[in-house]
Parts: structure tokens; sequence; C-alpha cells
């Protein structure tokens, strides 16, 4: 889904766009801000945190984990949120060894990726909420139980 499609289309009354809004420019930061001279390759503050050893990566996890936050507030369901855990654990890990973390946290987006599931999501909720459930699915299933 493009940036012009994710904030133009009609969002349910739970979801908050301004929260959509951060959470894009603090992937796009963290991720994407400049392109490198004569490739194709974007680079954020990640890498530039991960040249500082242990600290930077920190820094950079407790970032990221702003995202995972947000995803969880906004209503993502649980095995989403985990999901974007282990998108933030493995990035703060790869990106924690010396010399080459630097070079994982260049090509690993876990903040990008991470607001991709953000927006699955919301896409998913906008679907139901305009009356067609995503999926193919007929909506969360509801146990009744009562004593006779």
């Amino acid at each position: 889904m493009t940036d012009a499609q994710s904030l133009t289309m009609d969002l349910p009354e739970s979801v908050d766009d301004p929260a959509l809004r951060r959470v894009k420019t603090v992937a796009r930061i963290m991720d994407e801000a400049v392109r490198v001279p004569g490739t194709n390759t974007w680079v954020g503050l990640d890498p530039v945190l991960g040249v500082a050893p242990g600290v930077g990566d920190a820094v950079a996890a407790g970032v990221s984990l702003y995202i995972v936050a947000e995803a969880a507030y906004l209503g993502v369901p649980l095995t989403t949120v985990v999901r974007m855990l282990a998108n933030v654990t493995a990035d703060a890990a790869l990106g924690s060894i010396p010399v080459v973390g630097p070079v994982f946290d260049t090509f690993l987006k876990a903040n990008t990726w991470n607001v991709s599931y953000l927006e699955e999501f919301v896409a998913d909720a906008a679907g139901d909420a305009e009356g067609g459930a995503a999926d193919g699915e007929d909506g969360p299933v509801t146990i009744e139980i009562t004593e006779e």
C-alpha cells in the first residue's frame, strides 16, 4: 500500500490517523531518511546509531519499540505485535554485532516492516468497517455460555 493510498482511505473511528502518520515518520527517519548516492539504497538513523556500540543499538531499539507500542494501542492483534517485537529483537541483535552490525541495520528495515504490518491491519479494519470482512472471514467468533 502506498503512502498516498494509506493516508486517503476511510479509516474506522477506532484508528488514530495522527498516530499512523507518526509511526510512518519514525520508520522513515530510522530506516530510509537519505538515499545513498549512486545506489537504490536508503539509509536512516538506525545504522548511524549502531556505530556507537551498545548504546546506539539500545536507543534505536527503544525508538523501534515506540512503533510497536502505537500498534498495540491501535488494536493490532497480539500475534502481529509478537511479529513486530521479533523484528525489533532481530534488528537490535544483528545490529549490535561489531563492524558488520551497521551493515545489517542498513538492509534490515524492521521499522518499515512493522509499519507495513500496521497498515495491513488498518486496511483490514477499514474493509471490515465498510461491511465486508477481510480475507473472506465472517468476523470474530462469539461464544455465549448460559446457565440452565
